[in-house]
Formats: C-alpha cells, structure tokens, sequence
C-alpha cells in the first residue's frame, strides 16, 4: 500500500473531533492537520472569501505532499469542495455526504454555521438519499466562537443551545446532524437539553469509515475510544499556538506540540 499522510483543515480545534474519530478507528495514521485560527470562524464569512481560504488551505496541504485531503470543516465542504478537489491533486473527504448516508430516520435536524445553512448543502444530500424526508436546518452563529473560548458549559452556551434547538424539537425532529465539527464537543450538553429518542449523528464517524477505502479496514473496532499517540500528527494554526494546544488538550486526552504557519491572507 502507498505510503499515507492524510491532510485535515478547519477553522481551528473543531478538525480534531474528526481527527479523533480517525484516529480511534484507525490508529496512529501519519497526518498533517491545519487550524485557521487567524481567520475562525468561517461560518459567518461571504462564499467567495470561504472558497479563497479553502484554495489557500487546500494549496498548503498539497505542498506538504498528502496523499488524501480530509474537509475536517463543514462550511468549506458546503461552498468549496469543488475548489478543494481542484486544488489538492490527490483524494479528498468530506462530512456531509457521510452524514447523509448517516441517517436512520425521515425527520432531520440540522445544526450548522450560518453559511453551511444558507447553502442548503445538507437538506440537498440528504433530501436525494432519503426522498422524503423532512430537514429542518438551523444557523448557530454562537457556537464556534464560544467553543474557541473554551466556554463549552458557560450560561451563554447554554442558552444558545436552548434557542437553536427550539425550532428543532417543534418540528418533532427524531435525529440532529451535528453540522460542524466543532459541534461534537458540544454532545455533553446537547444530550441534557435533548430527549433520549433523539439521535445526534457525528459526521466524523463517518469520515472515519470512508477512510477504510484509503487505511483499509481496522484491525479491530472498538465501542469505547482507545488509547492512542499524537506522535505521527503534525499540528499547524496560523495564530496563538499556545492557546489552541491548551483547548485541544481536553478533547485529545493530551497535550499537542502545535507550531505557527504563516498562510498569505
């Protein structure tokens, strides 16, 4: 098999949960991961500034001579996965037809960045996978720059949740899509807020099962996280490394080595 090193890019920590997942699922697979932390959050940026970013991302990864690119960022995959398979010459991922393919039930809610929900990218995959299904896509402006803070259980983020759920549980939605990768950080409180009949779908599982095609098929699967190394990741932002490796420590159990890259703007 080829020699792997798989390119991940968000915004900032929001990439890791599907990094994480990855990782999980696969061991210790040599990467490359990409936090744009000089520009988060994407989700409140105009399309064409989102589809100059990802060629400017996606150009970076290439330069590091991946072998797959992994959209570790739903809004970029919503507006600019055409513009990151132009660029990246080598396979890329993304989240949301994994999510799609996801989905167990016909009443669908969405949570996502004001510019993935004003795509519509989500409601289109799932609506041509599951013709019928009702998708009820909700912006969540608040929530990337809260979990950038670190303020993923403050009053704030509390009530944020309470409001973008509302519209949700109105509508008698039996599954939410979580449509961020930020989001999954979020699941502690979200499973307070929402009842037990309602399933939240990570998209990053899904990820991490297309990249059976690419990994081959893992050698065991376990329900539970297992232990795992960040020595075969690099780790990139374009600003305050220190601050990124310190709110990334809690999600991936450990504390990263995280360098600062540049990137033309």
């Amino acid at each position: 098999m080829t020699k792997q090193l798989l390119g991940f890019f968000d915004s900032g920590l929001g990439g890791l949960t599907v990094l994480r997942r990855v990782l999980d699922r696969h061991g210790p697979v040599p990467c490359v991961y990409l936090g744009d932390t000089a520009r988060v959050p994407y989700g409140n940026r105009q399309p064409d500034d989102i589809r100059r970013i990802a060629a400017e991302v996606v150009g970076w990864l290439r330069d590091q001579q991946v072998s797959t690119v992994v959209m570790a960022c739903n809004t970029t995959n919503a507006l600019a996965r055409d513009v990151a398979e132009g660029q990246a010459g080598v396979p890329v991922i993304g989240l949301i037809g994994a999510a799609a393919a996801m989905l167990e039930t016909r009443r669908v809610g969405v949570l996502a960045t004001p510019a993935t929900v004003a795509s519509s990218a989500y409601r289109a995959s799932i609506e041509a996978l599951h013709p019928g299904s009702v998708v009820i896509e909700q912006a969540c402006p608040a929530f990337v720059p809260l979990i950038e803070a670190g303020e993923m259980n403050s009053d704030d983020m509390r009530r944020s949740a309470q409001a973008y759920l509302e519209p949700l549980l109105a509508a008698s939605v039996d599954s939410i899509v979580l449509g961020c990768t930020h989001y999954p950080l979020l699941v502690p409180l979200l499973r307070q807020l929402l009842p037990e009949s309602v399933q939240i779908i990570d998209p990053a599982i899904g990820v991490a099962r297309q990249l059976d095609a690419v990994l081959g098929p893992p050698a065991r699967i376990s329900p539970a996280p297992r232990p795992f190394s960040l020595e075969s990741c690099r780790f990139c932002v374009t600003a305050d490394p220190d601050g990124f490796a310190v709110r990334a420590t809690p999600w991936l159990g450990q504390r990263p080595a995280v360098s600062l890259q540049l990137l033309q703007d």
